[in-house]
Formats: C-alpha cells, structure tokens, sequence
C-alpha cells in the first residue's frame, strides 16, 4: 500500500488574502466524572513495514467499533497548527456572516439536505424557538458554485476546499482501509472503491462549520439540557474534531450517557449507519448527542467543524456479501438500525436506498426545544420503565434512548 502523505494545504499567506483573528480556544472543563473512556488509534501505524504492528492497530479498531462504535484518531496527517488556522477560518465566518448572506444563503432541509445556512432557531426552514446553534453546510453545488458561500470566507475557499478533500480522499480512505480490513474484503479499498461516494471533497456527504451559543434558563429547560437529541449519523463515518468545550455525549454499554472527554488535535469518529448496515451488524453505529457543558463551561460558546462522509445515493442497505467475516460468522441482528433492516429483507419488503434513507430522517428533523413533539404519546414512548423516541422511516422503526 502506498504511504500516505501528510496534509499540505495552500498558502494562509497568500497575496491578496486578508488576515483574519486567530481563533483562542475556550478553557477545557476541570471536571471529570461521567466521562467515556474511548480507544484511541495511531493512523500512522497502517505506514508500518512491520505486519505484526498493522494486524495490533486492525484489531484495535475492530474491538473499538464493536463495543462502543466511537474511537478517537490521532497521527491523521493534520498538524496542531494547521488544525488552529481551519479554526480561525471557521470563526471568521460565524463572527463575519452579514444578515443579506443568512437569508440569502438560508437552508431547506425539506429537500433532504442541510445544506447552507441554519439559523439559531431549531432545524427548519421555519424559524422556530432559538436554539443558538447556527452552521454553514458545504455539499457539492457549495463546491461548485461559489455563489453559494458566504462571501466573508470567499478568499480562503482554496484552503477550505484542500481541507474537506484530504479528509475524504486521504483520512477517511485510510479508515476505509482499516475497515475493509475488519470485514476481511477482497483488497483494502474494497469500501472506498464501492462505497464511500466521490465527486467533490466531501462527495454526497458534506462538510460543517457550527457554532453553539450558551442558551438562556427557559431555552435550557424547554429542551431538558439537550442541544442536539439522541441520534445515529447516516452515513460511513463522521469526524469530528475534539474541542475544549465537554457538550458531546455517548451511550455506553451500562445504558447511561458520558461526556467524551478532550483531546487536543484528535479526531473523534463516529460509525455511521450505513456502515452498520452494511457489515451485517458487526459495526455499532455511534449514539450519541449534544448536551449540556458542565458547569463550568455554560457560558462559552463551542466552535465546532464537522466532516460528515456519505456511502453512494443509490447503494441498496444490505450487509456485503464478498465480507470473509460475514461470510464465516453470519450477521449479528441484535442491535441497532441493522435489526430493522434484516426485518425488511425477512419479509420481502423494499429496501430504501442510502440516498432515500438520509434524506427522509433529515427531512423529518425534530427540535429539542419542540415540547409538543418530544412528549409521550408523541414521539416518545416508555418502554421497560425507560423513554425513547420512536419514529418510523420508510418502514424501519427507529428507537433511541432519551
């Protein structure tokens, strides 16, 4: 396998580009308790000459997205400095966004995508009660039509665009890798070559630049401490840079919820659906969500930048048959979205591609701060003693924890 390349992107000095803020990180948080203990893994390893090290970093991976679907990444290709000025990028345009850009660029997730501008008042078109948690979403007409971007980062699109194309076509390929590798595919990218989509730096997934603003008592209350509810990603992976402020939450093993704890420069990876689907139930898509900070960091703002990787639109939801290990030990349908999916295939009901699968749940989006929506009888149910939210899509039945 050829060795990767670190990440080098344009020139920050460049004629004729304008200076701009360094982005000050935000203190970490002193406390320590309910916070997940997650595996993480040394990218560089998979350049190893030595078989014995790549095997030990492959099963690794595999005990880490069995059991919890999450693991840190470190050693990726992006140095601390490079990562501070993508940073610094992302906060020019969230301090820099004029109002004519916000409502010219503004979002239409009816259409299935985010893409473009979400305002601070919940995830629809439709303003509703404030949330302070604004983003910019890049899909591929954002790449291809600069029209489409806000015009306060215009002058550092070239080192935007070099960015979310290493993610994809380096970082993730080499995730791909080590995935393919778990699955015991035909060659190593088997997944990149088959499934991840291409076309543009993020391919049909999409690359976000967020912010979350502290929330007043009454916005806090209305959503139970929630920013962003429990939830799978939809796609392979997603990564997600580990920042100061503690709001990301996992769903462990003893059925409890735990702060992922701050990592400076690392990558926090989250298994996608797809992914799960497509080994058979082997991988455990990543549940997780956005709560509260502790209380130390209520008043900080949390700048967030996100890649969000997609698998092909038209890729029909079924385990891979070339997978050696699906091949030897079967599925394992116990768990998770998979379970609902292999309830489909038993009784020969249709199948939703991934492309129909993304679209209808982020169509369908509900706010935390939605108190008629988020109430049993509603979209919540107790089951054993306990709340979920229960919603269908195109005949799968989703239930996640609350």
């Amino acid at each position: 396998m050829v060795k990767s390349e670190p990440f080098n992107p344009p020139s920050a000095d460049a004629p004729g580009k304008p200076k701009i803020a360094d982005w000050v990180p935000p203190p970490a948080t002193k406390e320590t308790h309910n916070f997940a203990k997650l595996t993480s893994i040394d990218l560089s390893l998979l350049d190893s000459d030595d078989p014995a090290v790549v095997q030990d970093l492959i099963e690794q991976v595999k005990r880490a997205i069995r059991e919890d679907g999450f693991l840190f990444l470190e050693n990726y290709g992006v140095s601390l400095e490079q990562l501070q000025r993508q940073f610094s990028i992302a906060n020019h345009l969230h301090t820099h966004l004029s109002d004519e850009d916000k409502e010219r660029l503004l979002f239409h997730p009816d259409t299935g995508l985010w893409a473009g501008y979400k305002h601070p008042y919940g995830f629809s078109r439709h303003r509703g009660a404030w949330d302070g948690i604004e983003q910019f979403n890049w899909y591929k007409k954002q790449w291809e039509n600069w029209d489409l971007v806000p015009k306060c980062v215009l002058p550092f699109m070239d080192e935007i665009e070099a960015f979310s194309e290493y993610l994809s076509y380096s970082v993730n390929k080499r995730l791909l890798t080590l995935f393919s590798r778990v699955l015991e595919l035909p060659y190593d990218d088997w997944l990149f070559d088959n499934v991840q989509s291409k076309g543009s730096p993020s391919g049909e997934g999409y690359f976000r630049h967020a912010i979350f603003r502290p929330v007043d008592e009454n916005t806090d209350k209305s959503s139970r401490g929630v920013r962003m509810q429990g939830h799978t990603d939809y796609g392979t992976t997603t990564l997600l840079f580990s920042v100061p402020i503690s709001c990301l939450q996992i769903y462990g093993r003893d059925e409890e919820w735990h702060y992922v704890p701050y990592k400076p420069g690392a990558l926090v990876i989250n298994i996608g659906e797809l992914l799960e689907i497509l080994s058979g139930g082997h991988f455990k898509a990543t549940l997780h969500k956005v709560n509260r900070p502790p209380a130390d960091q209520m008043t900080f703002e949390r700048l967030s930048i996100v890649q969000f990787n997609s698998g092909i639109g038209d890729l029909r939801l079924q385990p891979i048959k070339e997978s050696k290990l699906i091949q030897r030990e079967g599925t394992l349908d116990y768990q998770g979205v998979y379970h609902e999916f292999k309830r489909l295939v038993d009784a020969g009901l249709p199948i939703p591609t991934n492309g129909q699968w993304r679209e209808i749940q982020i169509s369908q989006t509900v706010d935390p701060t939605d108190t008629e929506r988020n109430k049993v009888g509603k979209d919540f149910e107790i089951i054993n003693g306990k709340v979920y939210q229960v919603r269908e899509f195109h005949g799968v039945r989703t239930v996640l924890p609350v």
